[in-house]
């Protein structure tokens, strides 16, 4: 047994604990941006389970107009503390400035992913239970319209077939091609 057969699994267990937990305090950053339902049990969920830490937060962190920064604050500081740790577990080390670019680096590519399946999950859940109302319904439709009606200004009328899905995929994976790859290769020249 080599020296990966206790830290591969103590990285997967990190990642993932440390990746959910982003997830909801990102989930809970994009809800209150978009104006979701704050009733809606999801959103429930997410605000009991992000509510202790972030209430330390706001007391030295306001927020920016719509846009609450201590959400995103507390986000980027645990995904800099799960990448610090994988690192570290690895043997590897990295500076403050490239272990910053990479933890931000992740973060945007999760954000984007939230909205890439969102869409997908949208979407299907359109075919399967059109006009169907439901507490995930809500969310998805709370997530995905901004953006979809921005494509649907830009789109000609097709005679009732909705491409707005299809625009906004192709421009999230756009996004993730012309963004992530710069800032990930800029944090690998500065660690």
């Amino acid at each position: 047994m080599g020296s990966n057969y206790m830290t591969d699994p103590l990285v997967f267990l990190i990642d993932t604990l440390f990746s959910l937990y982003i997830l909801a305090v990102a989930l809970r950053f994009l809800l209150q941006w978009t104006q979701a339902d704050f009733y809606n049990p999801i959103s429930q969920f997410l605000v009991k389970i992000t509510h202790p830490p972030l209430r330390i937060m706001r007391r030295f962190i306001p927020a920016i107009g719509r846009i609450d920064s201590s959400s995103l604050v507390l986000a980027l500081a645990l995904q800099m503390i799960a990448n610090f740790s994988i690192l570290a577990l690895k043997g590897l080390s990295v500076g403050v400035v490239a272990l910053l670019l990479l933890s931000f680096t992740d973060l945007i590519k999760m954000l984007l992913d939230i909205f890439v399946y969102a869409i997908f999950a949208a979407a299907i859940l359109s075919w399967f239970a059109p006009g169907n109302y439901g507490s995930a319904s809500s969310i998805l439709y709370s997530l995905t319209e901004p953006l979809l009606n921005v494509c649907r200004r830009v789109l000609p009328d097709l005679g009732g077939i909705d491409l707005s899905p299809l625009a906004a995929l192709v421009l999230l994976q756009l996004a993730k091609m012309m963004v992530l790859p710069p800032l990930h290769q800029l944090a690998t020249i500065l660690g």
